[in-house]
């Protein structure tokens, strides 16, 4: 578990302070280690707290930055980096770093949003692209890894955690609706507009869904995945099983890595 927070202006100067006020209510996240980035002329700050996981090294730090172009803040674990390394290499890429961090980094100038559909895990990244002004924001398929933003028209404000969006100065505010809805029909959720939530004008960013936030201040959304439901009546309820227990033996071991993986 990792935290981050940022701010893209398009209107006015950015405070690292503030973005830094922000990683400070995510300290909980990541207690081993910090990282702010500020590019002043993009009017666009990146904050990130550390919880090392796979490369341990000073050198696998966030906010990370590729080709001056590109710059990341992430919050997750990408399962299958290291198949997704591999054929980075076989492409031409170089690596500084063993961490799953650079491997989204490098994905992201190949493949473009494309690079969504071959990633294997959970996670909450945000990656500016310095040519194209644009910021790229990305959630995992079931939405294990939080992400909340705040875009008033003159900036946008994203974090793992809501609180750290309040300590920039983002209003409280008690969405009624969703009470109500909570009150009378016990939902969490608004299944209508699921990216709603408790607090007016702060939003999730949904499962399976990326999010791209123009210079002029356009942000445009849209689903990347969406689970295939296939039904198969025939199946007998030992093979049934045998097929369960096959899928998961498939599953528990890519889903633990090791912390001391290396090429």
């Amino acid at each position: 578990m990792c935290g981050i927070a940022g701010v893209f202006s398009f209107s006015g100067a950015v405070d690292a302070r503030v973005v830094k006020k922000m990683c400070d209510k995510l300290f909980h996240r990541g207690p081993d280690g910090e990282g702010l980035w500020i590019n002043s002329k993009a009017q666009i700050s990146l904050g990130h707290r550390r919880l090392a996981v796979i490369d341990l090294s000073n050198a696998a730090a966030q906010p990370m930055h590729l080709n001056q172009r590109y710059s990341i803040t992430y919050n997750g674990e990408i399962y299958n980096y290291p198949e997704l390394r591999n054929e980075l290499l076989q492409l031409g890429c170089v690596f500084k770093t063993t961490s799953d961090t650079e491997v989204l980094l490098h994905g992201y100038s190949v493949w473009g949003t494309n690079m969504l559909t071959k990633l294997d895990g959970m996670f909450a990244f945000v990656i500016w692209d310095e040519l194209k002004q644009e910021l790229f924001c990305a959630r995992d398929r079931f939405g294990e890894k939080p992400f909340f933003y705040h875009h008033d028209g003159k900036n946008f404000w994203f974090a793992s955690e809501m609180k750290a969006l309040w300590a920039a100065g983002i209003a409280k505010q008690m969405d009624e609706q969703m009470v109500y809805r909570y009150l009378m029909y016990n939902e969490l959720m608004n299944e209508d507009h699921p990216e709603k939530t408790f607090f007016k004008n702060i939003f999730r960013l949904n499962a399976a869904h990326s999010l791209l936030v123009t210079r002029e201040g356009n942000i445009i959304t849209q689903p990347y995945w969406q689970l295939q439901v296939v039904e198969n009546k025939n199946i007998t309820e030992t093979e049934a099983a045998e097929k369960y227990y096959s899928l998961l033996n498939e599953s528990v071991p890519t889903n633990t890595i090791s912390s001391t993986w290396t090429t």
